[in-house]
């Protein structure tokens, strides 16, 4: 197979995790055959700094002529701490979701067991699920804006039914090669946009009469998370409420930089982690590139490459067994970015 790969390392330790994962795609391609042909452009502050725009015109063209794109991480304090900033690194982000219809983001949940002491709750390590969160429209894309004097604010929450059908699918489809279950959360007590998608689900569940639905409002779904998140299989909820909720979840399996996560997009997906860009750790040696490598083993399933992807699962949790790890998921490791980027190639090239 030959495909064409976008990627985008945005900013702070986006360029040391992205050169791990293509390490992996480097021994994947030698490994099985494959050809995998890279593009490389800029976003997030990097491109503020060189081009003024956070997503200039010749990033969105490589995108657009790749068959997928790996992304880093984005964001800078410079920006984060300047209330004023009149342009921002995560309008790149926004801008790239919103144009190259990159409507619904994927990320699976996972404890591994070799790790559980690290995980802030009890837990048996029956965690497994995944939440699937609407990506292009809600709060973050409706319009915005300030009063003349300053003192009012406003941000416009807004969904078609179009829009929580094409998602609803996923997460029903899903389900069925899952454990047949599905949680839509919202707040339909008070938020109107929660009650269509309320209304949108139920109708759209007669068509899977084999997954079993339920409900709950964003509050009790935050202790739900904590207090019993074995409870959940496949969530499905809005823009916002997904981005608050998956950075909760990220923190069961003990690590944040353990997470991939997959945008699926009407042409072209996207895949990355789902932490920061952490800018005091950069260039540094001590960022978890698993969430990244993990990605890459997300867009292999998306191209129908499972036995390559299933590699890397395995890979990966040797690494997590033998402690083949970063500082963050093992207080006294001295081991580096580079080195578990190295041990997983390594693996994937052995077995």
């Amino acid at each position: 197979m030959e495909k064409n790969i976008a990627l985008l390392s945005g900013d702070g330790i986006g360029p040391e995790v992205i050169k791990q994962a293509r390490k992996v795609l480097n021994a994947i391609e030698k490994k099985f055959g494959h050809t995998f042909k890279y593009l490389e452009g800029l976003i997030g502050a990097s491109a503020i700094d060189k081009t003024g725009d956070p997503l200039p015109p010749e990033t969105l063209d490589i995108c657009s002529k790749s068959d997928a794109i790996i992304f880093g991480t984005i964001g800078h304090p410079k920006y984060d701490e300047d209330p004023k900033a009149k342009v921002r690194p995560e309008e790149g982000l926004l801008r790239l979701r919103k144009i190259m219809g990159l409507y619904c983001n994927i990320r699976p949940i996972k404890v591994y067991p070799s790790i559980l002491k690290k995980s802030p709750l009890h837990t048996n390590g029956n965690i497994d699920f995944v939440i699937y969160r609407e990506l292009t429209s809600g709060i973050y894309f409706g319009k915005k804006g300030r009063s003349i004097d300053g003192y009012v604010a406003y941000d416009h929450c807004v969904y078609y039914v179009r829009e929580i059908e094409r998602i609803g699918r996923a997460a029903f489809e899903a389900g069925l090669k899952r454990r047949k279950k599905l949680t839509l959360i919202d707040k339909a007590n008070v938020l109107e946009t929660s009650r269509l998608w309320r209304e949108t689900i139920k109708k759209m569940s007669k068509n899977y009469r084999k997954i079993q639905l339920d409900f709950l409002f964003i509050d009790n779904a935050a202790m739900q998370l904590i207090i019993n998140p074995e409870r959940f299989d496949v969530i499905l909820t809005e823009n916002m409420f997904g981005d608050i909720l998956s950075d909760e979840a990220s923190v069961l399996g003990g690590s944040i930089g353990l997470l991939p996560s997959a945008s699926i997009g009407e042409k072209v997906s996207l895949f990355e982690p789902i932490h920061g860009s952490y800018p005091q750790a950069a260039g540094k040696n001590i960022a978890n590139p698993i969430a990244s490598i993990l990605s890459v083993a997300m867009m292999l399933d998306h191209f129908g490459l499972f036995k390559e992807g299933k590699e890397i699962y395995k890979s990966v949790k040797y690494s997590i067994d033998k402690k083949m790890v970063t500082p963050d998921m093992e207080d006294s490791s001295s081991i580096g970015t580079e080195e578990v980027g190295d041990f997983i190639t390594e693996c994937l090239l052995k077995n």
